[in-house]
């Protein structure tokens, strides 16, 4: 049987519920909700962490933060950890990475055989936090409320710069597949790539076809902001750190970020849509499974909060959706996460967990993408990086979720009957043996405490290097991809008529 290429198309800070075919009224996303008018869409897919690297770390390992120490943005993704790159690999898969994957440390492959773009953030450790003093603001690499009162549109970004560059590289590598294969079908392996952007994360600034899209009369405002004396503990530490506590926003410059969000979700979803055209142009696309999903979402003002960080579900869910050969049409109401994906992937590739070097925290959702029943509906959460002292957990099971931090109280929250998560059900009578079994199962997995001391070890060991490595010679692991100008295109020791023939696709037929 021939095995299926797999194609993910990753966004940054996408949260599912401002696209079209999660429901938003005026998201203009077409070639996401026509992949999912195909495929199967997942209502409560998480991400493991809401913060860019430690997410990815996961979603790449299968593994929970905790496990690989993948705390913050600037940890370390240490390269014996497998990914399923590797495992792909194994499986005869050609891999490619194009785009961000926010890799921190010298190893900026991970197992992808091609990477054919830099990344877009730093690699080294300046970005770490100080748990033992979590509480000061950061002021250099945080983000703050500027960034909301600079949103609105602009010919030119470097995060536009970035993701053109990404949605090209990625093209061309598939049309080189393409073109490997018609000189040697023989010879030509199934592939898996990754192709990352960074939009819509902040700044919310957006080209003007993708802003016009959009009215002020469009966007809402969102839909629950609790009073700060009403927030919970987390959440006004958050609010601290990014200085919305402190600095007020109108409502037109709220209305304007939101606009601008929705113009760079619809800025994404035109990759997504450029990429499954490269793939029908090439003959590849009713043979590949095609992944649309994101790191984590983005808060965007819901309960006056911004960005992510935290567990709530505009933050922490994330868009989940499959198309392709043996993918059923439907919806998928199961809690799952990013970790999944791993092991998803090796079922796709013929692979079996006999295979893996090391345990994985995730399962297969093979089956919730055929339209089968998974006895499974978990997702689990950590949060170990700015503006708390301790570990934040989380565990998403059925319609509960429960939000757990040694240094705070209790959250509990049906999510199914309150979407908006505004009442906090960890106190309440009824639901009193629901949240002893939460604390019970969390005292159990988790010794807060010894991961407090893990992390603030790990940070300290992370400053003192960065400090080092700002001093003297400077050695960048930021990853620069291979260019050999004297074999592109056409040069004098090749010759043009066999270079041409090789780049045209589909190839010049041979007449009988």
């Amino acid at each position: 049987m021939k095995k299926p290429n797999i194609v993910v198309v990753m966004a940054d800070q996408l949260a599912p519920q401002f696209t079209g075919c999660y429901g938003h009224p005026v998201a203009s996303t077409p070639h996401i909700d026509a992949l999912a008018s195909r495929g199967m869409r997942f209502d409560a897919a998480y991400c493991n962490s809401p913060l860019c690297a430690p997410s990815r770390f996961a979603f790449m390992s299968g593994q929970l933060i905790s496990r690989i120490a993948a705390y913050d943005n600037a940890s370390e993704f240490k390269s014996s950890v497998p990914t399923f790159a590797h495992y792909l690999r194994l499986l005869d898969y050609r891999t490619c990475l194009s785009g961000k994957m926010h890799f921190v440390g010298p190893d900026q492959k991970h197992g992808f055989e091609d990477r054919v773009t830099t990344d877009i953030y730093p690699s080294d450790f300046a970005w770490t936090p100080d748990w033992e003093a979590h509480d000061e603001r950061i002021d250099k690499w945080y983000h703050n409320m500027q960034t909301v009162k600079e949103s609105g549109m602009a010919q030119a970004t470097f995060q536009i710069d970035y993701d053109d560059e990404v949605g090209f590289a990625a093209r061309r590598w598939l049309f080189d597949r393409a073109r490997d294969k018609a000189q040697n079908p023989q010879a030509s392996p199934p592939f898996m790539m990754v192709a990352s952007f960074i939009h819509p994360h902040d700044p919310y600034v957006a080209r003007p076809e993708w802003w016009n899209l959009y009215s002020d009369d469009d966007i809402d405002l969102p839909a629950y902001v609790p009073p700060i004396e009403a927030q919970d503990a987390f959440s006004k530490r958050v609010m601290d750190g990014i200085e919305a506590s402190t600095i007020p926003l109108t409502e037109e410059e709220v209305r304007r970020a939101r606009r601008a969000y929705l113009a760079n979700v619809s800025y994404f979803d035109s990759k997504v849509g450029q990429l499954v055209q490269t793939l029908e142009e090439t003959g590849e696309l009713d043979n590949t499974i095609v992944i649309v999903t994101a790191d984590h979402g983005d808060m965007l003002g819901e309960r006056g909060l911004w960005y992510k960080m935290n567990f709530f579900e505009h933050s922490a869910r994330v868009p989940l959706i499959m198309a392709g050969p043996g993918v059923a049409h439907g919806t998928a109401a199961n809690a799952c996460s990013l970790i999944d994906l791993l092991p998803t992937f090796i079922e796709i590739a013929g692979g079996t967990k006999d295979m893996l070097g090391e345990p994985v925290d995730g399962r297969s959702l093979m089956p919730l993408a055929r339209g089968e029943d998974d006895p499974v509906d978990e997702a689990i959460g950590e949060y170990c990086a700015e503006m708390t002292p301790y570990p934040v957990i989380m565990i998403r099971r059925g319609q509960y979720k429960y939000i757990h931090c040694d240094f705070d109280p209790p959250q509990l929250y049906n999510v199914v009957d309150d979407p908006l998560e505004k009442h906090n059900l960890a106190n309440h009578p009824e639901h009193a043996v629901t949240a002893k079994a939460f604390a019970e199962e969390i005292a159990a997995r988790w010794n807060g405490e010894a991961l407090r001391q893990q992390v603030i070890a790990t940070q300290k060991s992370r400053r003192a290097l960065a400090k080092a490595m700002q001093t003297g010679n400077l050695e960048h692991w930021d990853y620069n991809p291979p260019s050999d100008a004297s074999q592109q295109y056409v040069r004098n020791h090749m010759d043009w008529t066999v270079t041409a023939e090789r780049y045209r696709f589909p190839p010049t037929e041979t007449p009988d």
